[in-house]
This record gives C-alpha cells, structure tokens and sequence, in this order.
C-alpha cells in the first residue's frame, strides 16, 4: 500500500551521521512535533539527484524555514557513509538532514520503492516530496519517470 496525504508515517530507523560516527534516528527522532520538508531520491551522487533535485533543497532551505519548516530532511537507500559524503561535497550539511535507508524497509513500508536489480542498482526508493506534521503526511509529490517536477524544492517553497 502507497502512504498518502493523512497517513501517520510507519517506525522506522535511520541512520544519520554525527560527530561520533553513524546515530540511529527514529520517525519519533526526526518528525515528533515538527514541521518536515521530506524528498526523496533514488541514490546519493545519481546524475538527477546530485544536480538537479538535491541542489534545489539546498538553495531553498532558508526561504523553507523562513515559512514554518523545522527540518528538511532527505532519505535514499544508500549507507549513511555514502550519505555523509554527499553531503560534505555539495555543501548541504547544516541546512539538510541526511537519512540513509540503507535496506529500504522506511521505502517499503510507505509502499514507495522500485526494483533497478536488472540495471545494478537494487531496490530504490521513488522520487518524491512530502510535508509531514507530527509525523502526519500533509503533502505528497510524488514523480512518475526520471523527472523533477513534482517533488522539486520549488513546488514545496510554493505548497508552504
């Protein structure tokens, strides 16, 4: 079943990066009593994530907070290691939240996932976007194909 707008977000566990190494954070941790820009892309450093959809998130992230957002966070099933890397070199620490999925169970239990198993890429989460309150989906912009539209940081600015 796909999570849609007034679904409560699923537990689940993430791994996020922090001065002592790799943190688990909960749905608890990261969306309990906040206002959360959530997008999603298929994989850290992918051609459309790292220079289209990322970049977006980090340009907007204070006209984001400026109208309510307590956490823009990003998740993709890749490793937490991987995740902190992006981060470092596209200059998004501080400004974004990097949740590595590593084993897509936080994808697969919103029903978001896709298998690129035939192109080497495992199973991915779809791209999206979402607004969460308290843990509750608000908005859901969710992309069909390779595009950046729907989920784009632009879209979510102009949603706030």
């Amino acid at each position: 079943m796909t999570i849609k707008v007034g679904d409560k977000l699923p537990d689940a566990t993430f791994n996020t990066m922090s001065p002592e190494g790799p943190k688990p954070m909960t749905t608890a941790d990261v969306f309990g009593g906040k206002k959360v820009v959530l997008f999603a892309v298929p994989g850290a450093f992918t051609p459309t994530c790292h220079n289209t959809h990322l970049p977006g998130f980090i340009q907007m992230a204070g006209d984001m907070k400026s109208k309510g957002i307590d956490t823009i966070a990003c998740v993709s099933v890749n490793d937490v290691f991987v995740l902190n890397a992006w981060a470092k070199q596209t200059g998004a620490e501080g400004k974004i939240v990097f949740l590595a999925d590593g084993s897509a169970d936080f994808t697969k239990k919103i029903g978001l996932e896709f298998d690129l198993t035939a192109r080497g890429l495992g199973v991915r989460s779809r791209r999206y976007s979402m607004v969460v309150e308290n843990g509750v989906v608000k908005s859901l912009n969710l992309e069909e194909g390779a595009t950046v539209d729907k989920s784009s940081a632009a879209t979510v600015c102009g949603m706030l």
